[in-house]
């Protein structure tokens, strides 16, 4: 085969995007310890009318064929909020981003690179980040180390070899991001229990679960903290109202409320830790497939996911707060309720951490200090593109509102 062989075209509309996310999922069925993800919402995160990222970005989907069959596929898509973000912060003016990438050989990895470098750089691109699937705030990065285990909830999982090819197509590594595994049953070390055991005396702090019967209102507040909380990190978005409640809909059937907390220091809310049980273990043992039968495993797992493993993938404290002893405090003691709740009402053993920016010293000291371990490493890729004169539908296209 050569690479005149290889054809790349655009996916669009409702087929179009069926069989983007049908390509990836038969790559997903080739990567060892891949965990099946509900197709429907596959479909959704694709789907403008479904997803509110696309209130402010926008995106093409291309997938790749050789010899009559897909072989590959890959997204190329500009986000209008990390365009207004400051450059040092990773994104800012001429940031596009590549995601969803699957290919079956480096050839073919090319190729959809270039299709998708062709059209950012035709939007008025001068720089491709990525892989980032799609949202900065969905599944950021390349797996490059932790392939040997099965991801948790919400983690992308991808072959070893695709970092070879990004990086071969002239792609430099601009960012690294951790996750953390925690021996839940394992004690924290005496200097953590300590900090624990001193606000929990301190009556001006309260840690208390999430009200799930006004969770709507909860997760306006978890999700507020969060935008000031990570406003200065690389790579940050700003939530929109709109993607406020639409992951407030998403995640209430999977949230428990004695393992999701929120700090209150003189009764306003300053911190908070989500967590939640990984629904891959379900997903694993039916297929990621609701029927026939797998519903019924998902309707007992929601009920009371017992003996499941779980993941923090997001936390925070006002920016009010950030370089205090108080901060470090109030996560202490609010992944110390969760981790003991955890274990004592679900049998957990095993917890991650994160995504964490390698460089975000607070909370890598803290997942240090509770002696937990780096099991996975994302690395995100950037490559400067020709040109970057804005194309003419970027200069036709009104700014945001």
């Amino acid at each position: 085969m050569t690479d005149a062989q290889i054809g790349i075209a655009e996916a669009s509309g409702k087929r179009g995007r069926a069989r983007f996310v049908d390509i990836g999922r038969a790559f997903a069925a080739q990567v060892p310890h891949a965990v099946p993800q509900l197709r429907s919402e596959q479909l959704e995160l694709v789907d403008p009318a479904r997803n509110p990222f696309f209130g402010h970005a926008r995106a093409q989907l291309f997938v790749a064929t050789r010899g009559g069959r897909d072989v590959g596929r890959i997204s190329a898509h500009i986000d209008e909020l990390a365009l207004q973000m400051p450059a040092e912060q990773g994104f800012g003016p001429g940031a596009g981003m590549f995601g969803y990438f699957d290919a079956e050989d480096e050839a073919i990895s090319h190729a959809l690179l270039s299709a998708a470098e062709g059209w950012l750089a035709k939007e008025g691109m001068t720089r491709a980040l990525g892989p980032i699937s799609m949202s900065i705030w969905e599944e950021p990065g390349l797996l490059v180390r932790g392939g040997d285990h099965p991801p948790r909830i919400m983690m992308g999982h991808h072959p070893e070899h695709y970092a070879a090819w990004i990086e071969s197509a002239g792609y430099a590594r601009v960012k690294t991001l951790h996750t953390y595994q925690l021996d839940i049953p394992r004690g924290f070390p005496p200097i953590v229990q300590r900090i624990v055991q001193s606000g929990e005396r301190n009556p001006r702090i309260s840690v208390r679960h999430v009200n799930k019967a006004r969770w709507d209102e909860e997760a306006e507040t978890v999700l507020g903290i969060l935008n000031d909380a990570w406003s200065d990190n690389w790579g940050f978005v700003p939530f929109t109202p709109q993607e406020v409640a639409h992951a407030g809909r998403k995640l209430k059937p999977i949230i428990r409320e004695d393992l999701n907390m929120i700090a209150e220091l003189d009764g306003k809310p300053v911190a908070f830790m989500l967590t939640f049980p990984d629904i891959n273990d379900v997903l694993a043992r039916t297929g990621g497939r609701l029927f026939p039968f797998g519903w019924l495993q998902m309707m007992r797992w929601l009920r009371h996911p017992a003996g499941s493993d779980m993941r923090v993938p997001l936390m925070g404290v006002l920016k009010e707060l950030h370089n205090s002893r108080l901060a470090s405090q109030l996560a202490f003691m609010m992944i110390s309720a969760i981790r003991d709740n955890a274990y004592e009402t679900y049998g957990s053993t095993l917890g991650e951490i994160g995504w964490i920016l390698d460089d975000n010293r607070g909370m890598v000291a803290i997942a240090d200090a509770i002696e937990s371990e780096i099991n996975r490493e994302y690395a995100i890729y950037e490559k400067p593109l020709g040109g970057g004169n804005p194309g003419p539908e970027a200069k036709k296209r009104p700014p945001p509102g």
